[in-house]
Protein backbone atom coordinates (compact mmCIF):
# COMPACT_ATOMS: atom_id res chain seq x y z
CA UNK A 1 0.00 0.00 0.00
CA UNK A 2 2.90 2.38 0.90
CA UNK A 3 5.83 2.38 2.92
CA UNK A 4 8.13 4.58 5.54
CA UNK A 5 10.62 5.46 2.48
CA UNK A 6 7.76 6.46 0.41
CA UNK A 7 5.89 8.69 3.38
CA UNK A 8 9.08 10.76 4.49
CA UNK A 9 10.63 11.03 0.46
CA UNK A 10 6.75 12.54 -0.01
CA UNK A 11 7.33 14.97 2.82
CA UNK A 12 11.23 15.63 2.35
CA UNK A 13 9.83 16.47 -1.15
CA UNK A 14 7.29 18.48 -0.46
CA UNK A 15 9.51 20.51 2.39
CA UNK A 16 11.84 20.93 -0.31
CA UNK A 17 9.29 22.77 -2.96
CA UNK A 18 6.33 23.84 -1.33
CA UNK A 19 8.18 25.60 1.76
CA UNK A 20 10.16 29.15 1.34
CA UNK A 21 13.40 29.80 2.20
CA UNK A 22 12.12 31.87 5.15
CA UNK A 23 11.76 30.33 8.08
CA UNK A 24 14.22 27.66 7.28
CA UNK A 25 17.38 27.05 8.97
CA UNK A 26 20.60 29.10 8.09
CA UNK A 27 22.76 26.72 6.35
CA UNK A 28 25.59 24.83 8.12
CA UNK A 29 24.59 26.48 11.22
CA UNK A 30 20.84 26.10 12.22
CA UNK A 31 18.64 22.55 12.54
CA UNK A 32 14.81 21.99 12.71
CA UNK A 33 12.69 19.47 12.81
CA UNK A 34 10.31 18.46 10.11
CA UNK A 35 6.36 17.14 10.37
CA UNK A 36 3.34 16.62 8.27
CA UNK A 37 0.08 14.86 7.72
CA UNK A 38 -0.15 12.71 4.35
CA UNK A 39 -3.66 12.09 2.89
CA UNK A 40 -4.11 8.13 1.69
CA UNK A 41 -6.56 7.88 -0.57
CA UNK A 42 -7.55 3.92 -1.91
CA UNK A 43 -7.83 3.32 -5.81
CA UNK A 44 -11.68 3.49 -6.46
CA UNK A 45 -11.45 0.50 -8.44
CA UNK A 46 -9.37 -1.45 -5.07
CA UNK A 47 -12.32 -3.77 -5.28
CA UNK A 48 -11.72 -5.44 -8.17
CA UNK A 49 -7.91 -5.84 -8.43
CA UNK A 50 -6.79 -9.34 -8.68
CA UNK A 51 -6.24 -11.23 -5.23
CA UNK A 52 -2.49 -10.85 -3.44
CA UNK A 53 -1.95 -7.74 -5.60
CA UNK A 54 -1.11 -5.16 -3.14
CA UNK A 55 -3.68 -1.98 -2.98
CA UNK A 56 -2.79 0.98 -5.31
CA UNK A 57 -3.04 3.89 -3.03
CA UNK A 58 -2.79 7.82 -4.00
CA UNK A 59 -0.51 10.17 -1.38
CA UNK A 60 -0.74 13.63 -0.70
CA UNK A 61 0.74 16.03 1.92
CA UNK A 62 -2.17 18.10 3.49
CA UNK A 63 -0.62 20.08 5.96
CA UNK A 64 3.32 20.36 7.06
CA UNK A 65 5.38 22.03 9.90
CA UNK A 66 8.57 22.83 10.89
CA UNK A 67 9.77 24.52 14.67
CA UNK A 68 11.82 23.85 17.51
CA UNK A 69 9.97 26.05 20.16
CA UNK A 70 7.95 26.95 22.96
CA UNK A 71 7.08 30.04 25.02
CA UNK A 72 7.41 30.20 28.65
CA UNK A 73 4.03 30.55 30.43
CA UNK A 74 5.31 34.15 31.07
CA UNK A 75 4.42 34.90 27.68
CA UNK A 76 1.29 33.20 26.95
CA UNK A 77 -1.87 35.99 26.15
CA UNK A 78 -5.67 35.67 26.77
CA UNK A 79 -6.29 37.07 23.50
CA UNK A 80 -5.47 33.62 22.01
CA UNK A 81 -3.36 35.56 19.21
CA UNK A 82 0.28 33.57 19.97
CA UNK A 83 1.15 30.31 18.95
CA UNK A 84 2.38 28.32 22.77
CA UNK A 85 3.68 25.43 21.35
CA UNK A 86 5.91 25.76 17.87
CA UNK A 87 7.13 22.02 17.88
CA UNK A 88 7.27 21.19 14.25
CA UNK A 89 4.46 18.10 15.61
CA UNK A 90 2.04 20.66 16.62
CA UNK A 91 2.71 23.20 13.96
CA UNK A 92 1.83 19.84 11.59
CA UNK A 93 -1.07 19.28 13.18
CA UNK A 94 -2.59 22.62 14.20
CA UNK A 95 -2.18 23.30 10.25
CA UNK A 96 -4.34 19.92 9.72
CA UNK A 97 -7.00 21.50 11.42
CA UNK A 98 -6.81 24.32 8.93
CA UNK A 99 -7.10 22.33 6.29
CA UNK A 100 -10.44 20.06 7.97
CA UNK A 101 -11.84 23.56 8.56
CA UNK A 102 -11.59 24.76 4.61
CA UNK A 103 -12.85 20.62 3.87
CA UNK A 104 -15.66 21.50 5.97
CA UNK A 105 -16.54 24.59 4.41
CA UNK A 106 -16.69 23.15 0.78
CA UNK A 107 -18.73 20.46 2.05
CA UNK A 108 -21.38 22.75 3.32
CA UNK A 109 -21.47 24.68 0.36
CA UNK A 110 -21.96 21.62 -1.96
CA UNK A 111 -18.59 22.21 -3.78
CA UNK A 112 -17.04 19.26 -5.09
CA UNK A 113 -14.00 17.48 -3.82
CA UNK A 114 -14.39 17.79 0.14
CA UNK A 115 -13.14 15.20 2.03
CA UNK A 116 -16.56 15.05 3.68
CA UNK A 117 -19.67 13.49 3.00
CA UNK A 118 -23.00 13.59 5.03
CA UNK A 119 -23.00 11.62 8.06
CA UNK A 120 -26.33 10.58 9.20
CA UNK A 121 -27.28 13.19 11.91
CA UNK A 122 -28.19 16.78 10.97
CA UNK A 123 -25.07 19.20 10.51
CA UNK A 124 -22.80 16.23 10.80
CA UNK A 125 -19.85 14.97 8.47
CA UNK A 126 -17.56 11.72 8.36
CA UNK A 127 -14.72 11.08 6.72
CA UNK A 128 -14.95 9.36 3.27
CA UNK A 129 -14.35 6.27 3.95
CA UNK A 130 -11.67 5.83 0.93
CA UNK A 131 -9.28 8.28 2.92
CA UNK A 132 -6.95 7.93 5.48
CA UNK A 133 -3.75 9.84 7.57
CA UNK A 134 -0.45 9.25 8.47
CA UNK A 135 1.02 11.09 10.25
CA UNK A 136 5.09 11.82 9.29
CA UNK A 137 8.14 13.46 11.81
CA UNK A 138 11.33 13.12 10.92
CA UNK A 139 12.08 12.66 14.59
CA UNK A 140 10.50 10.80 17.24
CA UNK A 141 7.87 12.82 19.24
CA UNK A 142 9.70 14.70 22.23
CA UNK A 143 9.15 13.46 25.65
CA UNK A 144 8.58 9.36 26.57
CA UNK A 145 8.87 8.19 22.64
CA UNK A 146 12.05 9.50 23.24
CA UNK A 147 13.29 8.17 26.02
CA UNK A 148 15.71 5.38 24.40
CA UNK A 149 19.03 3.09 24.85
CA UNK A 150 22.48 3.72 24.41
CA UNK A 151 24.04 0.28 23.67
CA UNK A 152 27.89 -0.32 24.48
CA UNK A 153 28.63 -1.30 21.12
CA UNK A 154 26.60 0.66 19.54
CA UNK A 155 27.82 4.27 17.73
CA UNK A 156 24.52 6.97 17.34
CA UNK A 157 22.31 6.78 16.36
CA UNK A 158 20.79 4.12 17.79
CA UNK A 159 20.29 0.86 16.05
CA UNK A 160 16.64 -0.03 17.26
CA UNK A 161 15.73 -2.08 20.61
CA UNK A 162 15.06 -5.62 20.57
CA UNK A 163 11.55 -5.86 22.06
CA UNK A 164 10.80 -6.37 25.50
CA UNK A 165 14.62 -5.39 26.49
CA UNK A 166 13.77 -3.29 29.53
CA UNK A 167 11.08 -6.58 31.02
CA UNK A 168 14.63 -8.53 30.99
CA UNK A 169 17.31 -6.32 32.09
CA UNK A 170 19.27 -9.20 33.80
CA UNK A 171 18.93 -11.58 30.93
CA UNK A 172 22.65 -13.20 29.47
CA UNK A 173 22.12 -13.05 26.14
CA UNK A 174 24.71 -13.74 22.83
CA UNK A 175 25.21 -10.23 20.89
CA UNK A 176 26.43 -9.89 17.16
CA UNK A 177 27.25 -6.36 17.24
CA UNK A 178 28.73 -6.89 13.27
CA UNK A 179 25.46 -8.53 12.29
CA UNK A 180 24.31 -7.54 8.87
CA UNK A 181 21.30 -5.48 10.00
CA UNK A 182 22.99 -3.55 12.55
CA UNK A 183 26.08 -3.26 10.47
CA UNK A 184 23.82 -2.06 7.74
CA UNK A 185 21.93 0.38 9.74
CA UNK A 186 24.72 2.10 11.98
CA UNK A 187 27.91 1.67 9.93
CA UNK A 188 26.81 2.22 6.30
CA UNK A 189 29.89 4.36 5.18
CA UNK A 190 27.46 5.66 2.73
CA UNK A 191 25.38 7.24 5.64
CA UNK A 192 25.29 11.05 5.93
CA UNK A 193 26.03 10.77 9.41
CA UNK A 194 29.21 8.28 8.82
CA UNK A 195 30.87 11.51 11.62
CA UNK A 196 29.79 9.71 15.00
CA UNK A 197 30.40 10.00 18.45
CA UNK A 198 31.33 6.61 20.22
CA UNK A 199 29.46 6.44 23.60
CA UNK A 200 32.15 3.96 25.84
CA UNK A 201 31.46 2.43 28.79
CA UNK A 202 31.71 4.21 31.53
CA UNK A 203 31.19 7.59 29.90
CA UNK A 204 31.00 11.03 31.34
CA UNK A 205 26.70 12.09 31.92
CA UNK A 206 28.05 15.35 30.65
CA UNK A 207 28.33 14.05 26.98
CA UNK A 208 24.65 13.25 26.68
CA UNK A 209 23.15 15.60 29.27
CA UNK A 210 23.90 18.98 27.59
CA UNK A 211 22.07 17.86 24.35
CA UNK A 212 25.69 17.44 22.55
CA UNK A 213 24.69 13.69 21.70
CA UNK A 214 24.91 13.05 18.35
CA UNK A 215 21.84 13.09 15.88
CA UNK A 216 19.61 13.78 19.18
CA UNK A 217 17.20 15.93 19.79
CA UNK A 218 18.37 18.89 21.69
CA UNK A 219 15.81 18.87 24.16
CA UNK A 220 14.70 15.14 24.29
CA UNK A 221 16.84 11.99 24.70
CA UNK A 222 15.89 8.61 26.34
CA UNK A 223 14.64 5.11 26.68
CA UNK A 224 11.74 2.28 26.78
CA UNK A 225 9.94 0.03 29.03
CA UNK A 226 7.40 -2.70 28.80
CA UNK A 227 3.47 -1.93 28.50
CA UNK A 228 1.53 -2.63 32.06
CA UNK A 229 -1.98 -3.09 32.48
CA UNK A 230 -2.18 -0.21 35.25
CA UNK A 231 -4.16 2.72 34.13
CA UNK A 232 -2.04 4.85 36.38
CA UNK A 233 0.97 6.34 35.23
CA UNK A 234 2.71 6.60 38.79
CA UNK A 235 2.44 2.73 38.64
CA UNK A 236 3.17 2.32 35.02
CA UNK A 237 6.84 4.11 35.28
CA UNK A 238 9.97 2.50 35.75
CA UNK A 239 13.39 3.15 35.39
CA UNK A 240 15.60 0.53 32.78
CA UNK A 241 19.34 -0.54 33.32
CA UNK A 242 21.57 -3.08 33.47
CA UNK A 243 21.24 -5.50 29.88
CA UNK A 244 19.12 -6.04 26.72
CA UNK A 245 18.18 -9.06 25.51
CA UNK A 246 21.20 -10.11 23.67
CA UNK A 247 23.36 -9.03 26.74
CA UNK A 248 24.47 -5.86 25.40
CA UNK A 249 25.02 -3.36 28.26
CA UNK A 250 22.91 -0.29 28.34
CA UNK A 251 25.54 2.56 28.96
CA UNK A 252 23.14 5.35 29.16
CA UNK A 253 20.33 7.16 27.75
CA UNK A 254 19.64 10.26 25.77
CA UNK A 255 19.02 12.75 28.60
CA UNK A 256 15.25 14.71 28.35
CA UNK A 257 15.16 18.77 29.22
CA UNK A 258 11.28 17.53 29.79
CA UNK A 259 10.09 17.75 33.20
CA UNK A 260 7.99 15.84 35.03
CA UNK A 261 4.53 17.74 35.23
CA UNK A 262 3.55 17.79 38.84
CA UNK A 263 1.75 14.85 40.21
CA UNK A 264 3.57 12.52 38.71
CA UNK A 265 6.32 10.03 40.30
CA UNK A 266 9.68 12.04 38.90
CA UNK A 267 12.65 11.41 37.43
CA UNK A 268 15.23 9.26 40.11
CA UNK A 269 17.93 11.68 38.75
CA UNK A 270 20.67 9.17 39.49
CA UNK A 271 24.06 8.49 36.87
CA UNK A 272 23.15 6.19 33.70
CA UNK A 273 20.76 4.75 32.58
CA UNK A 274 18.94 5.14 35.72
CA UNK A 275 18.52 8.38 35.25
CA UNK A 276 14.88 8.89 33.69
CA UNK A 277 11.37 7.28 34.73
CA UNK A 278 9.57 5.94 31.58
CA UNK A 279 6.06 6.35 30.96
CA UNK A 280 5.57 9.54 32.62
CA UNK A 281 3.46 12.89 31.29
CA UNK A 282 6.04 15.66 30.49
CA UNK A 283 5.97 19.39 30.08
CA UNK A 284 8.34 21.00 27.09
CA UNK A 285 11.61 22.93 28.94
CA UNK A 286 11.59 26.26 28.44
CA UNK A 287 14.74 28.65 29.01
CA UNK A 288 14.68 29.83 32.34
CA UNK A 289 10.31 30.25 32.01
CA UNK A 290 8.58 26.81 32.45
CA UNK A 291 6.18 26.38 29.88
CA UNK A 292 2.55 24.83 30.11
CA UNK A 293 3.23 22.85 26.86
CA UNK A 294 2.74 19.20 27.14
CA UNK A 295 5.61 16.63 25.23
CA UNK A 296 4.81 15.87 21.94
CA UNK A 297 4.68 12.08 22.77
CA UNK A 298 2.14 12.79 25.35
CA UNK A 299 -0.07 14.92 22.99
CA UNK A 300 -0.04 12.85 19.92
CA UNK A 301 -1.12 9.95 22.63
CA UNK A 302 -4.01 11.92 23.91
CA UNK A 303 -4.60 12.24 19.45
CA UNK A 304 -4.95 8.88 19.37
CA UNK A 305 -7.67 8.50 21.58
CA UNK A 306 -9.77 11.89 20.72
CA UNK A 307 -8.55 12.70 17.40
CA UNK A 308 -6.54 15.14 15.62
CA UNK A 309 -9.36 17.96 14.92
CA UNK A 310 -10.27 19.19 18.22
CA UNK A 311 -13.29 20.32 20.46
CA UNK A 312 -14.27 22.88 17.84
CA UNK A 313 -14.41 20.94 14.99
CA UNK A 314 -16.03 17.90 16.75
CA UNK A 315 -19.39 20.25 16.39
CA UNK A 316 -19.47 19.12 12.85
CA UNK A 317 -17.85 15.28 12.72
CA UNK A 318 -19.69 11.99 13.49
CA UNK A 319 -17.00 10.88 14.32
CA UNK A 320 -13.24 11.88 15.28
CA UNK A 321 -10.46 12.50 12.67
CA UNK A 322 -7.71 9.49 13.81
CA UNK A 323 -4.59 8.75 12.25
CA UNK A 324 -3.72 5.85 10.69
CA UNK A 325 0.08 4.99 11.10
CA UNK A 326 2.93 7.31 12.21
CA UNK A 327 6.06 7.30 10.36
CA UNK A 328 9.55 8.16 11.75
CA UNK A 329 12.88 9.40 9.80
CA UNK A 330 16.30 8.07 10.47
CA UNK A 331 16.89 9.43 14.10
CA UNK A 332 18.01 7.39 17.16
CA UNK A 333 14.74 5.25 17.60
CA UNK A 334 13.03 2.27 19.71
CA UNK A 335 9.58 0.70 18.38
CA UNK A 336 9.30 -0.40 22.22
CA UNK A 337 9.36 3.50 23.50
CA UNK A 338 7.13 4.25 20.69
CA UNK A 339 4.54 2.05 21.53
CA UNK A 340 4.67 2.37 24.95
CA UNK A 341 4.09 6.69 25.03
CA UNK A 342 1.60 6.63 21.66
CA UNK A 343 -0.56 3.52 22.88
CA UNK A 344 0.77 1.71 26.01
CA UNK A 345 0.18 4.27 28.45
CA UNK A 346 -3.72 4.72 26.93
CA UNK A 347 -4.03 1.01 26.31
CA UNK A 348 -6.86 0.27 28.79
CA UNK A 349 -9.25 3.56 28.68
CA UNK A 350 -12.60 2.37 28.58
CA UNK A 351 -16.49 3.52 28.54
CA UNK A 352 -15.37 6.17 26.20
CA UNK A 353 -18.75 8.09 23.96
CA UNK A 354 -19.77 6.53 21.27
CA UNK A 355 -17.35 7.48 18.30
CA UNK A 356 -14.25 7.52 20.56
CA UNK A 357 -11.78 4.92 20.81
CA UNK A 358 -8.13 3.88 21.86
CA UNK A 359 -7.24 3.36 18.16
CA UNK A 360 -4.65 0.73 16.56
CA UNK A 361 -2.01 3.15 15.43
CA UNK A 362 0.39 1.42 13.08
CA UNK A 363 3.81 2.44 14.00
CA UNK A 364 7.39 2.59 11.29
CA UNK A 365 10.50 3.99 10.97
CA UNK A 366 12.25 5.16 8.02
CA UNK A 367 15.76 4.79 6.52
CA UNK A 368 15.84 8.17 5.10
CA UNK A 369 17.38 11.33 6.83
CA UNK A 370 16.11 14.78 6.72
CA UNK A 371 18.69 16.94 5.34
CA UNK A 372 17.55 19.84 7.81
CA UNK A 373 17.87 17.19 10.99
CA UNK A 374 20.47 18.39 13.76
CA UNK A 375 22.21 14.56 12.81
CA UNK A 376 22.50 15.41 9.18
CA UNK A 377 23.58 19.43 9.28
CA UNK A 378 26.40 17.79 11.82
CA UNK A 379 27.43 15.39 9.00
CA UNK A 380 28.15 18.09 6.62
CA UNK A 381 29.56 21.08 8.73
CA UNK A 382 32.10 18.08 9.43
CA UNK A 383 34.91 20.08 12.21
CA UNK A 384 33.12 23.18 12.18
CA UNK A 385 34.33 24.83 15.01
CA UNK A 386 30.87 27.29 14.91
CA UNK A 387 28.39 26.60 17.18
CA UNK A 388 25.11 24.33 15.98
CA UNK A 389 21.45 26.12 17.30
CA UNK A 390 18.28 25.03 16.58
CA UNK A 391 16.49 27.34 14.00
CA UNK A 392 14.16 30.21 15.80
CA UNK A 393 11.09 30.08 13.29
CA UNK A 394 8.52 27.87 12.88
CA UNK A 395 6.59 27.03 9.03
CA UNK A 396 3.54 26.01 8.95
CA UNK A 397 1.83 25.05 5.41
CA UNK A 398 -1.85 24.11 4.67
CA UNK A 399 -3.23 22.82 1.85
CA UNK A 400 -5.72 25.34 1.56
CA UNK A 401 -5.85 28.01 -1.68
CA UNK A 402 -5.64 31.18 0.38
CA UNK A 403 -2.57 31.80 2.05
CA UNK A 404 -1.40 28.39 2.68
CA UNK A 405 1.98 29.27 4.17
CA UNK A 406 2.67 30.63 7.71
CA UNK A 407 6.37 31.76 9.10
CA UNK A 408 6.46 32.67 12.93
CA UNK A 409 8.85 33.50 15.22
CA UNK A 410 8.45 33.45 19.11
CA UNK A 411 4.57 32.48 18.49
CA UNK A 412 3.86 35.34 16.34
CA UNK A 413 4.22 36.08 11.97
CA UNK A 414 7.88 36.71 11.32
CA UNK A 415 8.47 40.14 11.83
CA UNK A 416 6.30 40.86 13.93
CA UNK A 417 8.01 44.03 15.85
CA UNK A 418 5.97 44.94 19.42
CA UNK A 419 4.18 47.82 18.68
CA UNK A 420 1.89 45.62 16.14
CA UNK A 421 1.61 42.64 18.56
CA UNK A 422 -2.59 42.34 19.38
CA UNK A 423 -3.08 43.83 15.41
CA UNK A 424 -4.59 41.38 13.72
CA UNK A 425 -1.49 41.20 11.37
CA UNK A 426 0.10 40.17 14.12
CA UNK A 427 -1.58 36.39 14.61
CA UNK A 428 -0.77 33.63 13.04
CA UNK A 429 -3.28 32.03 10.71
CA UNK A 430 -2.70 28.54 12.94
CA UNK A 431 -3.91 30.76 16.19
CA UNK A 432 -6.18 29.84 18.72
CA UNK A 433 -8.21 32.92 17.78
CA UNK A 434 -7.63 32.80 13.53
CA UNK A 435 -8.93 28.79 13.85
CA UNK A 436 -11.82 30.25 15.86
CA UNK A 437 -12.79 32.65 13.83
CA UNK A 438 -12.31 30.15 10.32
CA UNK A 439 -15.04 28.14 12.61
CA UNK A 440 -17.45 31.29 12.97
CA UNK A 441 -16.94 31.69 8.73
CA UNK A 442 -18.14 28.59 8.67
CA UNK A 443 -21.13 28.63 10.93
CA UNK A 444 -21.63 32.25 9.07
CA UNK A 445 -22.09 30.36 5.49
CA UNK A 446 -24.83 27.99 6.82
CA UNK A 447 -28.59 28.61 7.49
CA UNK A 448 -28.84 28.61 11.26
CA UNK A 449 -31.40 25.91 11.19
CA UNK A 450 -28.44 23.55 8.93
CA UNK A 451 -26.06 23.65 12.17
CA UNK A 452 -25.56 20.76 14.34
CA UNK A 453 -27.62 20.16 17.70
CA UNK A 454 -24.71 20.90 19.77
CA UNK A 455 -24.14 24.63 18.03
CA UNK A 456 -27.84 25.26 18.28
CA UNK A 457 -28.53 24.79 21.98
CA UNK A 458 -30.77 21.78 21.21
CA UNK A 459 -28.78 18.94 23.33
CA UNK A 460 -29.99 20.06 26.59
CA UNK A 461 -33.30 21.06 26.44
CA UNK A 462 -36.11 18.87 27.95
CA UNK A 463 -37.91 19.16 24.98
CA UNK A 464 -35.77 16.76 23.41
CA UNK A 465 -32.76 17.24 20.85
CA UNK A 466 -35.10 17.54 17.89
CA UNK A 467 -37.71 19.32 18.63
CA UNK A 468 -37.47 23.07 17.15
CA UNK A 469 -38.04 25.73 19.26
CA UNK A 470 -37.91 29.85 18.86
CA UNK A 471 -36.08 31.00 21.76
CA UNK A 472 -32.82 31.25 22.63
CA UNK A 473 -33.36 31.02 26.59
CA UNK A 474 -35.25 27.94 27.03
CA UNK A 475 -38.65 28.74 29.61
CA UNK A 476 -37.98 25.46 31.79
CA UNK A 477 -34.76 27.27 32.39
CA UNK A 478 -32.33 24.30 30.88
CA UNK A 479 -31.91 25.63 27.95
CA UNK A 480 -27.93 26.74 27.26
CA UNK A 481 -27.48 30.52 26.28
CA UNK A 482 -26.10 31.44 22.87
CA UNK A 483 -22.36 30.37 22.87
CA UNK A 484 -20.23 33.23 22.24
CA UNK A 485 -16.58 32.75 23.66
CA UNK A 486 -13.82 30.30 22.19
CA UNK A 487 -14.40 28.50 25.90
CA UNK A 488 -17.60 27.97 25.61
CA UNK A 489 -18.21 26.64 22.10
CA UNK A 490 -15.17 23.93 23.11
CA UNK A 491 -16.89 22.78 26.16
CA UNK A 492 -20.29 22.50 23.97
CA UNK A 493 -18.47 19.84 22.25
CA UNK A 494 -19.89 17.11 25.18
CA UNK A 495 -19.34 13.82 23.37
CA UNK A 496 -15.17 15.11 23.31
CA UNK A 497 -15.51 16.61 26.18
CA UNK A 498 -16.61 13.60 28.08
CA UNK A 499 -14.19 11.61 25.92
CA UNK A 500 -11.23 13.91 27.56
CA UNK A 501 -12.42 13.89 31.14
CA UNK A 502 -12.29 9.99 30.81
CA UNK A 503 -8.83 10.01 29.43
CA UNK A 504 -7.63 12.16 32.01
CA UNK A 505 -9.60 10.13 34.98
CA UNK A 506 -7.86 6.75 33.81
CA UNK A 507 -4.29 7.68 32.58
CA UNK A 508 -4.02 11.07 31.81
CA UNK A 509 -4.57 12.31 35.29
CA UNK A 510 -2.11 15.14 35.97
CA UNK A 511 -2.11 16.63 32.87
CA UNK A 512 -1.68 20.60 32.69
CA UNK A 513 -4.53 22.57 31.45
CA UNK A 514 -4.66 26.16 30.67
CA UNK A 515 -6.82 28.15 32.68
CA UNK A 516 -10.08 29.37 31.36
CA UNK A 517 -9.54 32.77 31.62
CA UNK A 518 -7.32 32.16 28.52
CA UNK A 519 -9.95 30.72 26.07
CA UNK A 520 -12.39 33.51 26.77
CA UNK A 521 -12.02 35.38 23.72
CA UNK A 522 -14.69 36.34 21.10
Amino acid sequence: MWTADEIAQLCYEHYGVRLPKQGKPEPNREWTLLAAIVKIQSAADQACDAPGKPAQVTKEVVSMGTGTKCIGQSKMRKSGDILNDSHAEIIAKRSFQRYLLYQLQMAATMEEGSIFVPGTQRGLWKLRPDLSFVFFSSHTPCGDASIIPMLEFEEQPCCPVSRDWANNSSLEASVNPESPENKRRCDSPDSPVSKKMRLEPGAPVKEVANGTAPCGRQESSSFPAGDSSSNSTAERSATVTGMDLRGTKVVDIYRTGAKCVPGEAGDSGQPGAAYHQVGLLRVKPGRGDRTCSMSCSDKVARWNVLGCQGALLMHFLEEPIYLSAVVIGKCPYSQEAMQRALLGRCQNVSTLPKGFGVQELKIQQSDLLFEQSRCAVQARRADNPGRLVPCGAAISWSAVPEQPLDVTANGFPQGTTKKRIGSLQARSRISKVELFRSFQKLLGSMAEDKWPDSLRGLSGCLLGPRVSCPVRTCVLGVRARKLETYQEHKEAAAAYQEAWRTLREQAFGPWIRNPPDYHQFK
